[in-house]
Formats: C-alpha cells, structure tokens, sequence
C-alpha cells in the first residue's frame, strides 16, 4: 500500500535524522542545538507562509499549501508542538550520553506504547499474533538492556535511559494524537507540519534562555563548573553551530510531511505507520558503526533482528 511505503521513507530519513542530532548534541549545549535547530525550520516554513500570503491560489507547490485555520486550530497545533518539545529535549539530552546503538532502538519500541495507548483510548484491539510482536520487542528490549549493563549503562537507574523511555513514551501519545488531528480534525499534512514548525520556536525559547543564564553565572563565576541548580550537565556546555545542526530540521521536515502524508490516509493505521517509522533503527545502527565506532554491535543487531521480527509480527497479524 501507498501509505505504508510512505512509512518506510520516513523511516530511512529518520534513522538519517537520528544521526544528524547525534552529531550535532555530541559535547555541546543541547538546549541551544534544540532553538537553533527550531530557527532553521521556522526559515525554511516561514518564507513558505509569507508566499502563500502574498500569492494566495497562485501558490505553485499544492502539496505545500496551508489552510486558514481558527483559534482554536491554533491552540491545537501549539499542544502538538508542546508535546513533541517535551518529547525532544528529553530525547536529545538522552541521545547526547548514550550511544545510539542504545539510545535509537530504546526510541524503536515506540510503536509498542503507541499501541498501548490506542488499546486504552481508541478500543483497539491487537490479534494474537500482533500480542506475539509486541511480546518479541519488549523482549529484545530487555535484552538491550543487558548489552547496556556491559558498556556501564544501568536501565533500570540511568538517568538518560529514563529520559529516553519519557521520550518515547511521549512521542507515542504524540502519534495517537497526530491521526486525531490528520484523520478527525481534517487538517492537511503541511497545515500540521506548518505551524508545528513555526510554534516549535516559542516552546524552545525558555530552554535556550535558561540556558544563556546559566552560561552568564558560570562567566560571572569565572569557572567552568555548573551551577548547582542546574540539574543537567548542558547548562554548563558550550554551543558550537556544526554542520549537522543545520541538518536537524530539513531532515526531519522531510521525514514528518513523509509520516503526516502517510497517515492522513483514511486507511491508514496509526499502530502500522508508527511501527513502520521507528525501523530508522536498522539506519542508526548502520550509521553509528560507520561513523561513530560504537561496540557490541553484532549483540545490538542481533536484538534489532527480534524488533524489525516483532515488528513484521504486529505489521501483518491484523
């Protein structure tokens, strides 16, 4: 089906994605690679609104056309960016201490939770064989868990393992409300993706500002060590503006209208499209042995084995 080969190029601009935020959080300030990552995008949406405005019908990119939309579609709009703001920065500060061998495929289990959700809110109900899948990747997970424990990675009490399981948690309340706004609210995917974008900068702004503060005091301080207050080590980091920080968001823009494409098809099945999605982990796992030198990868790759299999499972157990 159309919409499920658009899951899985989302999926591939994702795992791309992933490895492009890596790069660019490695040792340095992530609330400042979040805003200036949230300012690339408003560059690339923002002249593309200001057309529209100015050429209305005679806009010539259809698929990029932009509903008008009532206060109350933007209120809705600016929750989804809230949400996914929150899913982010806990991601990426996770992302930047762990490996991404470990830190991609604990964000692959989202479709698990997704699933979860839509058994508890939506009244739906996976077949036996999808309860097999599920099954599968919760168990590959644990035994991710046990790889993690070898490079010095406790999950059950590291902190950024926790932050990336909140993470997931809430990037899968984010899909279950993406197919409320694609599939009952009737928005088009680049109305969703537009102001997403656009709002994702007000939502960022207190993190970048925190952050400038901390850096002040450290200056005022005259030393290199954070502040007591600061409960994550990045408020004492320096930003460097790398080249994947401009990557960020033209990756994930790409990946997202892909995904809100996908899923505004009224056949389209949240649990399928998320599952789907979250194979970028086989692209994570590609890349992080190519260009960052991770270890344990043939452990790694074998669990990944039993995610994209549990996957399969919940993908055609329907």
């Amino acid at each position: 089906m159309t919409w499920m080969m658009l899951a899985l190029v989302s999926a591939a601009l994702l795992g791309v994605y992933d490895l492009a935020k890596k790069l660019a959080a490695r040792e340095n300030a992530v609330p400042m690679v979040l805003f200036a990552s949230a300012c690339v995008g408003v560059g690339i949406w923002g002249p593309l609104l200001l057309s529209q405005r100015l050429l209305g019908e005679a806009f010539p990119i259809e698929f990029l056309m932009v509903q008008p939309l009532s206060w109350t579609d933007h209120a809705m709009l600016f929750a989804k960016s809230v949400l996914v703001g929150a899913s982010w920065t806990l991601a990426l500060f996770a992302l930047k201490h762990l490996p991404l061998s470990i830190a991609a495929p604990i964000r692959s289990t989202s479709p698990v939770w997704t699933i979860a959700i839509a058994i508890a809110a939506l009244g739906e109900r996976p077949s036996s064989v999808q309860w097999m899948g599920i099954a599968i990747v919760i168990v590959s997970f644990w035994i991710f868990s046990t790889i993690g424990r070898s490079e010095g990675i406790r999950f059950t009490t590291d902190r950024w393992v926790g932050c990336m399981l909140v993470a997931t948690l809430l990037g899968a309340f984010s899909s279950i409300y993406d197919k409320f706004l694609l599939q009952k609210g009737g928005y088009s995917p680049a109305t969703v993706q537009a102001w997403f974008t656009l709002y994702m900068l007000p939502v960022m702004t207190p993190l970048a500002i925190h952050w400038a503060r901390q850096r002040r005091l450290i200056a005022e301080s005259g030393t290199d060590e954070r502040p007591a207050a600061s409960k994550f080590e990045s408020a004492a980091s320096k930003f460097e503006f790398r080249a994947a920080v401009w990557c960020i968001s033209p990756l994930l823009l790409a990946a997202d209208l892909v995904y809100f494409t996908a899923l505004a098809n009224p056949e389209a099945m949240v649990s399928v499209v998320s599952t789907l999605r979250r194979c970028s982990v086989v692209v994570a796992l590609v890349l992080g042995a190519s260009r960052l030198g991770e270890v344990n990868l043939r452990r790694k790759g074998f669990c990944v084995a039993g995610i994209l299999f549990g996957a399969a499972l919940i993908l055609t157990g329907k």
